[in-house]
């Protein structure tokens, strides 16, 4: 793909892609417009190549923080626009997002939402501005949750294909989408407890920020859908207007010489003289230079973001990684441990775990920084659960938001005995052996009793290394003994608060002060994103095959996460069929393409560390 783009053109499209972006106004007062588009990701985007393949990259956690922060100390900024028509959050994101509203507005700043229609997600973060606006005609879905867990025996029994799972930990459900058709008790008691604690956060949000009751919150959960004018009467929207009319009220509310800057925070374009024929070459070169450093200190901030696998993160073209890679991260940890400038180390964890060998590479990384004396704190976003708590548990502090999913301190292992299905489509093999285990991840048949003991074994020496992680880093601060805890358990930030798990509620805001504070650091210091961003010759040169190879030893993969959406989105049959669903059941697709994930690993390693399979939808 990169190969078919010329140098010049690719030129071309960058420099173009960076006239796009809109200075901050210059006099009088401003009014930022900040839109939420799409689903968000946490890291900032390594590439910026979005504009080159013909989309605008969706806004990320990190720029999105970033822009809000630059707004609370922007002296001439009256107010913040927030354009959340077409977001799709997860509830830590808009309870972080809700927490940046009210710091807005503690600075004197506005905080207005506008909004042709509204969910529950989109009300429950709406409701912390200042001012809701909702569309005339415009309707309210407001209906509490949902969620559903998929569960994938009756596929796997029509192409004859056999899962053999076996789990650590009695609440530990990750492997049942493999081979049952729906949960057992304990994991259908224990998604009931943590959907009750979502729900409550969800009333407890909106009653709090619309001065309501919570008793008649339920009630307008419970009538479900709104009209526009029945939900004003109901206070849950506090204006209603159309667009245009909205836009000239600002002008009104804050003065006709209010500058209302649609892309706010975003870089300005370079000034190009173009009466002189070099300007251009002197703007690419400034293009091909590496980030240079401040000489200020520094936090560093690394992500763990997506299912964890062994080797190497695989960024996406348009923001985010599809996979959190242990050999990566614990680069980029072991190079701002390196960095004498860094004074203390964030992990922003967004990720529902998955290699086990992957995650006790990145949390002994994360031991082999604190070791340093330096302090190393734990932000989770949305899910960090299993493998995603597994790298946290050594963290000075540990932050969530009320509604992260966490714990699952658990372990699953297995094989797909996939026999039936070669004897299906005609195929039939003929096996070899020399030693007693040499075949006991052998996809022809189920575990015998021997080898079940023999992985049962090997699963529990993991298990006990997991616990061992969480006393090491927790010590003192679990509330009981851990294993009543453990058990593959799952619970919400709110919840685990309460029994010593994480340390604070918080976003990634409130980390970051955290992490000042211990170091001693004031307010004069830089946030520094590892690893670092790459400079445009870079990224060409790894572009056109010029890359060189990696100086140190590192855990490689077959096929990670990425590589194998790529051949399944390759395939005509599967590739079409799963965009097919991505663009009717998007939710459904993402549960299947995380399944397959866990295929993959399972069949690679045969231990996973990896969370339920309960999917909360926030949005219609």
């Amino acid at each position: 793909m990169y190969r078919r783009i010329t140098v010049k053109g690719l030129i071309c499209v960058l420099l173009l892609a960076s006239w796009s972006g809109a200075a901050l106004a210059g006099e009088g007062d401003v009014v930022a417009i900040i839109k939420l588009k799409g689903a968000m990701t946490e890291a900032p985007d390594a590439l910026g190549l979005g504009p080159l393949f013909g989309s605008e990259a969706p806004p990320t956690m990190y720029d999105t923080l970033k822009k809000l922060r630059e707004a609370r100390k922007d002296a001439k900024l009256r107010a913040v626009v927030l354009d959340v028509e077409e977001a799709q959050l997860g509830l830590a994101q808009i309870q972080e997002l809700r927490a940046q509203c009210a710091a807005l507005k503690a600075a004197d700043k506005d905080v207005l939402v506008f909004c042709e229609t509204l969910s529950n997600g989109s009300l429950l973060l709406g409701s912390a501005a200042s001012e809701l606006v909702l569309l005339p005609t415009g309707e309210v879905v407001f209906n509490g949750m949902y969620g559903e867990g998929m569960y994938f025996k009756n596929l796997l029994d029509k192409i004859g294909v056999q899962a053999d799972i076996i789990h650590c930990g009695s609440h530990k459900a990750a492997g049942e989408p493999f081979y049952r058709t729906g949960p057992s008790p304990e994991a259908d008691a224990q998604n009931n407890w943590l959907m009750d604690s979502v729900f409550e956060q969800l009333i407890e949000g909106v009653a709090e920020s619309r001065g309501l009751p919570p008793a008649k919150v339920r009630e307008l959960i419970d009538q479900g859908w709104f009209s526009a004018k029945e939900a004003l009467e109901a206070k849950l929207v506090d204006k209603l207007q159309y667009r245009e009319d909205f836009i000239a009220s600002i002008k009104t509310r804050y003065g006709k010489g209010t500058k209302v800057v649609s892309k706010y925070g975003e870089k300005a374009g370079p000034d190009i003289d173009f009466a002189n024929p070099f300007a251009i070459f002197k703007v690419f070169g400034e293009m091909m230079k590496s980030p240079e450093k401040t000489g200020k200190p520094a936090i560093a901030v690394v992500y763990v973001e997506g299912a964890i696998t062994t080797g190497k993160s695989e960024p996406s073209m348009f923001g985010g990684s599809s996979n959190a890679g242990s050999a990566t991260i614990r680069r980029a940890i072991a190079e701002a441990a390196a960095d004498d400038a860094v004074k203390a180390l964030i992990l922003r964890v967004d990720s529902p775990g998955g290699s086990a060998i992957a995650s006790e590479v990145i949390a002994e990384a994360t031991k082999r920084f604190k070791a340093s004396g330096r302090p190393f704190i734990v932000s989770m976003g949305n899910v960090a659960a299993s493998g995603g708590y597994y790298v946290s548990t050594l963290a000075d502090t540990i932050y969530a938001e009320p509604g992260t999913i966490t714990g699952s301190i658990g372990v699953v292992g297995g094989k797909l005995v996939t026999k039936g299905l070669w004897d299906w489509v005609g195929v039939t093999t003929h096996e070899y052996k020399r030693g007693r285990f040499a075949d006991v991840m052998n996809t022809n048949r189920p575990f015998n009793e021997d080898e079940r003991k023999l992985i049962e074994g090997m699963m529990n020496r993991v298990y006990a290394e997991f616990k061992g992680r969480v006393l090491e880093g927790r010590g003192g601060r679990i509330k009981g003994d851990l294993e009543p805890l453990a058990g593959g358990r799952v619970y919400t930030g709110k919840q685990a608060l309460d029994i010593g798990l994480v340390d604070e509620l918080g976003g990634f805001a409130d980390a970051i002060k955290a992490a000042a504070k211990k170091a001693k650091l004031g307010t004069d210091y830089e946030l520094r994103v590892f690893p670092r961003p790459k400079s445009l010759i870079e990224l060409l040169a790894d572009a056109f095959g010029s890359k060189k190879e990696d100086n140190e030893f590192s855990a490689a993969s077959a096929l990670t996460a990425g590589r194998l959406a790529t051949l399944v989105a390759n395939s005509p049959e599967l590739g079409f069929a799963l965009r097919a669903m991505a663009s009717i059941d998007p939710a459904k697709a993402k549960a299947v393409a995380r399944f397959l994930s866990q295929v993959e690993s399972l069949s690679q390693e045969g231990v996973i560390l990896v969370a339920p399979p309960l999917h909360l939808q926030f949005t219609r």
